[in-house]
């Protein structure tokens, strides 16, 4: 399970990439406006409010790709909770 853990985890890396601290802040925020129900322009746009040197730039040719990297923040986000929550055990 540990090799299969290392597999994900460095994978994830890869798919998310490296990121500033304002970056990662902005990320959390459209997370966050995501789980709460917004859909993905409106918590583009709150996440663009808080953190505007960070704020992503979008327009029908993008938001589908741009809702599919946060589909799977969130996703991958669920799963580290996970984690983390197992290892206390």
């Amino acid at each position: 399970m540990d090799k299969m853990l290392k597999q994900y985890l460095d994978r994830a890396k890869e798919i998310i990439g490296e990121r500033t601290a304002g970056e990662i802040a902005h990320d959390n925020a459209v997370v966050d406006a995501l789980n709460s129900g917004l859909p993905i322009d409106a918590a583009l746009s709150l996440a663009g409010q808080h953190h505007p040197n960070e704020a992503i730039q979008w327009d029908s040719s993008n938001i589908n790709d741009i809702a599919a990297h946060y589909d799977y923040l969130k996703t991958h986000e669920q799963i580290v909770k996970k984690l983390r929550m197992k290892n206390r055990n």
